[in-house]
């Protein structure tokens, strides 16, 4: 592939998501342990208590399994295990937010969901780089309110990693 084609698309990606920040955008945020993180809002379906799941064989830690959704099968991702927050406990507060990413629809459990916040350009920092030791490529930016810092997930990269498994190559190709 011609890197400067490569180039190219990442510098218009790089352009496309500056503009979107630029413009404001909403978040859902949630915690996970002491750390609140975003989602953009347009991906989310609805929010849920927690449910039991159904345990898939071999399937990754991180990956609780699948819930019935109203006919359709889910697969769940606990987020504490997948960013190895520690042990995951699940209480009253424990919440399930349902997404749908490229016409797939999953479920992540989180500790809490907090509020739906719009965040201008000002307001958003660039993901810090910290070279190979952490993938911070799901990491759009901080978001800075107050005294407050949220962690911006793209969660498209995130549900769509090949560590995931999750997105077939079709619905990848959507996106």
């Amino acid at each position: 592939m011609d890197t400067a084609a490569t180039e190219a698309r990442k510098i218009t990606a790089a352009a496309d998501s500056r503009s979107d920040i630029a413009a404001g955008r909403e978040y859902l945020t949630f915690t996970l342990g002491a750390e609140e993180y975003g989602v953009d809002i347009l991906k989310v379906q609805e929010i849920r208590g927690y449910d039991a799941v159904t345990r898939i064989p071999d399937a990754p830690d991180f990956i609780k399994g699948v819930i019935n959704l109203r006919g359709t099968i889910v697969p769940v991702v606990d987020m504490r295990l997948k960013f190895k927050l520690g042990k995951a406990e699940y209480n009253e507060f424990t919440v399930m937010i349902i997404l749908n990413i490229a016409r797939r629809v999953v479920g992540m459990v989180v500790d809490g969901v907090s509020d739906v916040l719009q965040l201008t350009a000002e307001q958003i920092r660039p993901a810090p780089e910290f070279g190979g030791a952490v993938n911070t490529r799901y990491i759009t930016g901080l978001g800075a309110l107050d005294q407050r810092m949220l962690i911006l997930v793209d969660i498209e990269k995130l549900m769509s990693g090949a560590d995931m498994a999750l997105m077939d190559a079709q619905a990848q190709s959507l996106q």
